[in-house]
């Protein structure tokens, strides 16, 4: 009865007005239908038709995009589109890459220091006591092996020489006097006694000489270049060179470190040892303390990933685990594990320190992607597949995974192009997009 009696009041409201605000769309439309006023307004946003048998319920509103096929939504659930142009995907340095099958690399991480080479780091040693006469290298010069670096003045050297010329010359002549008598008992005109003690002193003679070259060698000196500089001190006897040692380098490297000047006393007592140290830093070591409860997963020929940080400026370099020490620190309880790292650019300085990633599993996967190729919508791991009008999204499961790869076990299949950088932007996108939806 009082729905009766609304009616005309309802129309005369519409005959002066048209729709009355505040009357629900669905209200206006019955009244439209009775005559007693025109039909609503379109919405603003275009809305799907509805069915007659359903006319009362809101349409649905139009998805960012297009979904896929029925089955394919029911198996990826809400899967939407982004709408892309090449060039808009380019501009936005958005990079695809083809999907494929690979490796899972699982590491260990631990801290580690740059330490040298220990096969590659020697010491140039004072030999002999002596005074240092020369200093022919600098910090920072590169050598060769067998380059004179330092030169000593030495007595010993000088005694060593002396002993080796004077054996030469004893030796000479007792050659001479040895050879004369060999030919007077092959003519009966020496006794036979005379010639026995010439052979005996030949003997004796040369095995001094034998003695004062090997002395000379085990102080690194060359037999025929002390007679050849002796012959040349001959024309220049003040400035005799038999006092001289040369130290030479014993391996091609790098001068790090010298430790004596010019007249400083060495090889003696208390006095210095050693006079340079030479390096070849185009192999470092890195020094790792693996815990024990690790210790079982690395072995020796492990490849193990060396760098100084986290950022993009930092160093980062490709080793291989030489030595693992069967002993364990007995503070620590840890093993060292040595790790040998090219260095050819010399990057790598020693005392530095540094995080190393040891290679302790590695898992073949049928289909491997980027940890970046993934995102996180509505609680679930999407990649964005290319297709021909931009990306659509794929809901995805994944299984293994290491530091920087997850595998795929359904969503996805070997040879499909899918977005690995920059992928947050698609999402921000489809995330925007759905918002405007749900307004």
């Amino acid at each position: 009865m009082r729905a009766l009696l609304l009616l005309p009041v309802l129309a005369a409201g519409i005959a002066i007005g048209g729709a009355v605000p505040g009357i629900a769309t669905h209200t206006q439309g019955a009244l439209a239908r009775l005559g007693l006023g025109p039909a609503p307004a379109a919405p603003s946003t275009p809305a799907a038709k509805p069915d007659d048998d359903n006319h009362d319920q809101p349409a649905k509103p139009a998805a960012h995009g297009h979904t896929g096929e029925e089955g394919e939504g029911k198996e990826h659930g809400e899967a939407g589109e982004i709408h892309m142009t090449a060039e808009q995907i380019t501009s936005q340095e958005i990079g695809t890459a083809a999907v494929a099958g690979g490796t899972l690399s699982r590491h260990l991480v631990v801290p580690g220091t740059v330490t040298p080479d220990a096969d590659r780091l020697v010491r140039v040693p004072a030999r002999v006591v002596g005074t240092v006469a020369e200093m022919r290298k600098r910090l920072g010069d590169k050598v060769q092996k067998g380059d004179v670096v330092a030169v000593l003045d030495s007595r010993e050297v000088a005694d060593a020489k002396s002993d080796f010329l004077t054996a030469g010359v004893q030796a000479e002549l007792q050659k001479i006097n040895f050879e004369r008598q060999q030919k007077l008992i092959s003519s009966q005109a020496t006794a036979q006694v005379s010639f026995d003690q010439a052979r005996a002193s030949y003997q004796e003679s040369q095995l001094r000489l034998d003695l004062a070259r090997q002395k000379l060698s085990a102080l690194g000196l060359n037999a025929a270049e002390v007679a050849a500089a002796a012959k040349r001190d001959e024309a220049t006897p003040n400035q005799s060179s038999l006092r001289l040692f040369p130290l030479r380098a014993p391996m091609d490297g790098r001068i790090v470190e010298r430790k004596v000047d010019v007249g400083t006393k060495v090889g003696g007592e208390g006095d210095p040892a050693d006079v340079y140290t030479i390096a070849d830093l185009s192999t470092v070591w890195v020094e790792l303390a693996v815990p024990t409860t690790a210790l079982l997963n690395v072995a020796e020929g492990a490849k193990v990933l060396i760098g100084t940080g986290t950022d993009e400026k930092t160093l980062r370099a490709e080793g291989q685990v030489v030595f693992i020490s069967p002993f364990l620190n007995a503070d620590t309880r840890s093993a060292r594990v040595i790790v040998a790292l090219p260095n050819p650019d010399q990057t790598w300085r020693p005392g530095t320190f540094v995080t190393a990633a040891v290679a302790i599993a590695e898992e073949t996967v049928p289909v491997r992607v980027p940890r970046t190729a993934l995102q996180t919508l509505e609680g679930k791991l999407v990649a964005f597949v290319r297709t021909d009008k931009g990306f659509e999204r794929r809901t995805v499961k994944v299984g293994r995974s290491d530091d920087d790869a997850f595998e795929v076990t359904e969503g996805l299949a070997a040879g499909d192009e899918i977005a690995v950088a920059n992928t947050f932007l698609l999402k921000a996108e489809l995330g925007k997009a759905e918002a405007d939806h749900d307004d």
